[in-house]
């Protein structure tokens, strides 16, 4: 059986321009589910990972999103 190295993750910087900022983290294969949740207040940052069983972060309200693609923006719904 072939042993699987863990695979290279990306790291991206979220911080929060309102309160309530909402960062879900969702897990890998075939049913996607919620694993993590975190709330960021104004001013707050997170330094997420995607990993082996992260494919997906989600966020909910005004924050400021780093990637090594760059910079972009959340906006609250109106």
């Amino acid at each position: 059986m072939e042993k699987h190295e863990p695979q290279t993750s990306d790291y991206i910087v979220i911080k929060a321009i309102d309160d309530g900022v909402s960062v879900i983290g969702l897990t890998r294969g075939s049913d996607t589910r919620f694993h993590h949740s975190e709330k960021l207040d104004k001013g707050e940052v997170l330094i997420a990972q995607f990993t082996e069983h992260t494919s997906a972060i989600k966020i909910r309200g005004n924050a400021k999103i780093l990637t090594q693609l760059g910079e972009i923006e959340s906006e609250i719904k109106k």
